[in-house]
């Protein structure tokens, strides 16, 4: 949510300022700006929409040269989406020049402080304060006016700073909010994703809770909340720049979706060693002793919830463990019972989700067992968590998730499988063959592409024109029609609703009338009876129905049109071929509506406020 980006070097600032903005596109926004500083001066441009209408209002007012500058893409919370809101902001006497991630929640006491002593504001943002009270706090030290400024500051925020008195270097500092410094020769960077800093920087560090950085062209200095200097290691970057390009692909979403199979044996290929499971080393080498845990608790949002949802059944089924799945948001707020014998289990895609991130740590003061799956392994969640198992997935672009839901439930599957060893309540041959249904998997996954693409394709135009759509399934294919759900509203705007198929009949069926779009996941086979009843109810009142099933079950499901069939498995394993279906459906609609699928409209990628 939001990008932050910065650059101090021997070359001209804005040239790498936009490209890095572009690099995190894929984070959400609706609006952008850009601050240099050149001859004891602060230029600012900034507007409201994409990055391509910043850079039209910079060839018709390009700025002074400048080898010094910050820039953002701001997804609006307090204030409407314009360029009076958007960043970056500047201090009455405009000598400081700030950009914002987070969220300020003492902002409105904050403000009026400072009109009561004579500063004005004319924007709405939560942000305006901050460069105001540096300029308030500033007494010829800006370590010592950031340091003074931040223990002013509830809530959430990564900031990057510009002062017009000193043209050596940028300021830097963060809280719950990610907030990257990277050095290369000769220059020094800031981003809030690594993915901004892979082309330009060699090494990278995180910056830590009210940590505050001075990055120059010849290095980095790092100061704690008090401004006493600390030391910080650099890491080398590694990820691969072709990770983050599309390949021939028409969006990045297409792409991710046929890097699934990929992704998928990318995960499970550490987790497993000549065909036996490597998860009791994890938890070991973290120190947890796992044979005590009488309970566990899943909690992640959007998406990754919805992988809770399928693991939640799986480690039940197999594990005999009890299991709950919470909304990460809500789990704090019904003050869970927790203790040493409950693990927590804690899903993210970025591993900086603020809700995530925020049940992580309540966890942890209830001396829960916490075990986050990841696919950022310098995040704030991975970092804080007892144990860790990543998600390989690379990097993803689009804002909807395909690849790293896929990797997740790759994970949820093998923590299954391994409880199950673990506490000895399923037969080991099955369990192996369990293992090697996993093992193959990522080959399921690929067949899956090629046999439904095309139908896929087809079957979007039956939502083409329709204002809403229901998703129906029981057990695991519940979970598999929340997820699908969600991947058409977000990117075709489509409403659209998961309901167990039981339900229909406690109210949701008044809303079926003629051609009402249906898709009914009915791959497990031992509730498919009854699936296909509630079917043949929503057939009855003019539905249009797509049926998503199971191979060997095309002969029973003659009768009915539009089916897409996906391969025969595991039942336990099935989600990820839902899944699939459901990605592909969802992609080709939005396409068929000219939606823009990689960036949709109000959503970000990664949420790092409430």
């Amino acid at each position: 949510m939001c990008g932050i980006i910065g650059y101090i070097g021997n070359k001209l600032a804005v040239p790498y300022l936009l490209k890095g903005l572009h690099d995190l596109e894929y984070r959400g926004y609706d609006s952008a700006g850009i601050a240099v500083l050149a001859d004891n001066e602060i230029e600012v441009r900034k507007t409201e929409g994409r990055l391509s209408a910043l850079e039209k209002l910079m060839d018709k007012k390009p700025t002074k040269n400048a080898t010094i500058g910050i820039g953002h893409t701001r997804w609006a919370t307090h204030g409407k989406a314009d360029s009076l809101n958007a960043h970056p902001h500047l201090s009455e006497n405009k000598r400081f020049a700030v950009v914002h991630n987070g969220i300020i929640e003492n902002h409105a006491s904050l403000q009026k402080m400072l009109e009561r002593e004579g500063y004005h504001f004319i924007g709405q943002t939560d942000t305006q304060i901050i460069p105001t009270l540096l300029e308030r706090n500033y007494n010829g030290d800006v370590i010592n006016a950031i340091s003074d400024t931040i223990k002013m500051l509830d809530g959430s925020f990564a900031l990057a700073i510009l002062f017009v008195g000193d043209t050596e270097n940028i300021y830097c500092t963060c809280r719950s909010s990610p907030l990257i410094v990277g050095i290369s020769k000769g220059s020094g960077h800031i981003a809030s994703d690594e993915t901004a800093l892979v082309r330009v920087a060699s090494q990278s560090v995180r910056l830590g809770k009210d940590e505050i950085a001075k990055v120059s062209r010849d290095g980095v200095s790092f100061f704690d909340e008090n401004g006493k200097p600390v030391k910080k290691a650099f890491k080398k970057i590694e990820r691969s720049t072709l990770d983050i390009q599309k390949n021939g692909y028409e969006h990045f979403m297409l792409k991710e979706i046929y890097e699934q199979p990929k992704a998928i044996k990318d995960t499970i290929r550490p987790l497993i060693e000549n065909g036996k499971l490597r998860i009791g080393e994890y938890f070991r080498e973290s120190g947890m002793d796992t044979g005590s845990i009488n309970r566990i608790c899943i909690t992640a949002c959007g998406s990754a919830y919805h992988t809770g949802l399928v693991g939640k059944h799986v480690i039940e089924r197999l594990a005999k463990v009890p299991v709950e799945c919470d909304i990460a948001s809500e789990f704090r707020y019904r003050q869970p019972l927790l203790d040493e014998n409950t693990l927590v289990i804690v899903i993210s895609q970025s591993g900086e989700t603020a809700d995530s991130l925020a049940a992580l740590r309540l966890a942890k003061d209830k001396k829960a067992k916490t075990l986050s799956v990841v696919n950022v392994p310098s995040s704030a969640i991975a970092e804080e968590s007892d144990c860790v198992l990543y998600t390989r997935a690379g990097p993803e672009i689009a804002v909807a998730t395909t690849k790293a839901y896929s990797a997740q439930l790759s994970v949820l599957y093998l923590l299954a499988v391994h409880f199950a060893f673990e506490k000895k309540t399923e037969k080991k041959e099955e369990l192996d063959a369990l293992l090697g249904h996993i093992i193959n998997l990522p080959g399921l996954v690929e067949k899956t592409l090629k046999k439904t693409a095309e139908i896929c394709k087809e079957y979007s135009k039956i939502f083409i024109g329709s204002e809403h759509a229901y998703f129906i399934g029981r057990s695991l294919d519940y979970a598999s029609a929340c997820e699908a759900a969600l991947k058409i509203k977000e990117i075709s705007y489509i409403h659209c609703e998961a309901y167990a198929a039981g339900e229909l009949k406690h109210g949701t069926i008044s809303l079926i009338e003629k051609d009402t779009v249906v898709v009914a996941h009915a791959c497990c086979k031992s509730i498919l009876k009854k699936t296909l009843s509630n079917v043949m109810e929503v057939i009855a009142r003019g539905a249009k129905v797509i049926l998503i099933a199971c191979e060997s079950d095309r002969e029973i499901l003659s009768e009915f049109d539009n089916c897409i069939f996906v391969p025969d498995t595991s039942e336990y394993l099935l989600p990820s071929l839902e899944a699939v279906v459901s990605q592909l459906l969802s992609y080709y609609t939005a396409k068929g509506l000219g939606n823009d699928i990689d960036k949709p409209r109000n959503l970000a990628k990664s949420v790092t406020v409430e």
